[in-house]
């Protein structure tokens, strides 16, 4: 199979709120070395997908105001290949603004959607599955999900039901249903049943086939951007002003409650590469290496004195001291200090309302 067929579109617009204070709204986690790897999460996410598909195949859609970081992150990319979304319309705006671009240049493209903050732990692991699914859509036709075997009644994911009349033991298998973040006592019997996987936001399609799929399930967003496809070609300087007009006009919606929950033909690739989608400083803290105590420190001025099972991330210039900690989260960035207990961090969020409400932007 080729690659000069293959694509990615690489979603890179959010604020990753549930970062503060780290991550903020000039410089979300995305474009953050959260991991300490030297590279940031975008970047990392390239560095994988240019293993699958030329560069000039990758595109990244994002906010218009991280334009500028994109490029200075990622310079190997051209101008054309980073489209700003001038408001947040969720992810299906998102995939058809990408599809119009690609459809120009490859009516036969096979695509891959992802995340740019993924943390993807077994890299060859990750690209023999992606491979295995862009030559399984060529095929089929169908809509393609990646769905992780869960290890945990989560909350904080969506889950796929696979099919009563599949072969479980196969890799690739028909899906059922999709249900947003369960709460507790429903996740716990979704691991019961064994008949559900997580759903990881990683997608696999011909351009053909979601093509299809938003002219049948979301044809208001289908039509807004072909009305306007060929003035933006025309007119390229033109094209800012032209896709904030439609998106001004593009309901609010993903591709999973817009297309996935309603397709016929979906399938969901069984995926086992060491995922996490790094959406909370619990998930973060379980993937970076631990001290005896447990700890997760991202710097050598950190003091602790009986302080365990905790996270703590500070600037570089910064000197901690912490004693007598059990499940902390303590992250400190750009005049703003966060001490939460792990167990209480759905509350980051109320805690940022009350930042602005306190300081207004210069804290968010």
């Amino acid at each position: 199979m080729t690659q000069q067929n293959n694509y990615c579109i690489i979603m890179a617009g959010g604020i990753g709120s549930r970062f503060w204070p780290v991550s903020r709204r000039e410089k979300p986690k995305q474009f953050l070395d959260i991991l300490q790897t030297g590279r940031t999460l975008l970047q990392q996410t390239y560095d994988r997908f240019i293993q699958i598909c030329p560069a000039e195949n990758i595109f990244v859609v994002t906010n218009q105001i991280y334009e500028g970081l994109v490029a200075e992150q990622l310079p190997e990319l051209s101008d054309t290949q980073i489209l700003g979304e001038p408001m947040r319309r969720n992810t299906a705006p998102c995939v058809a603004y990408a599809n119009m671009k690609i459809r120009r240049r490859n009516p036969e493209a096979r695509i891959v959607v992802a995340p740019s903050d993924h943390l993807i732990l077994q890299e060859e692991k990750f690209i023999k599955t992606i491979s295995e699914g862009l030559a399984f859509v060529s095929k089929s036709k169908n809509l393609m999900t990646l769905g992780i075997t869960p290890s945990r009644p989560e909350t904080g994911y969506g889950y796929i039901q696979l099919s009563e009349h599949a072969n479980l033991n196969r890799t690739i298998i028909p899906v059922k249903s999709f249900t947003e973040k369960p709460d507790r006592k429903t996740a716990e019997m979704f691991i019961e049943t064994g008949e559900f996987l997580w759903n990881s936001g990683i997608f696999i399609w011909t351009l053909e086939s979601i093509d299809k799929a938003f002219q049948r399930f979301l044809p208001d967003i289908a039509g807004l951007f072909a009305d306007e496809e060929a003035e933006i070609f025309k007119n390229p300087n033109q094209e800012k002003s032209i896709i904030q007009k439609i998106y001004s006009e593009c309901r609010n919606i993903s591709i999973d409650k817009g297309i996935m929950e309603y397709a016929d033909c979906v399938s969901v690739l069984r995926a086992d590469f060491g995922w996490s989608d790094l959406g909370t400083w619990d998930s973060l803290h379980t993937n970076l290496p631990h001290n005896e105590d447990g700890n997760a420190l991202n710097s050598q001025q950190i003091i602790c004195s009986n302080v365990k099972n905790s996270i703590i991330h500070i600037s570089k210039d910064t000197l901690l001291v912490a004693e007598d900690l059990d499940g902390y989260i303590i992250a400190e960035s750009n005049k703003v200090i966060l001490i939460c207990k792990k167990e209480n961090e759905s509350k980051i969020r109320t805690f940022v309302n009350e930042a602005e409400m306190k300081g207004g932007e210069k804290y968010l």
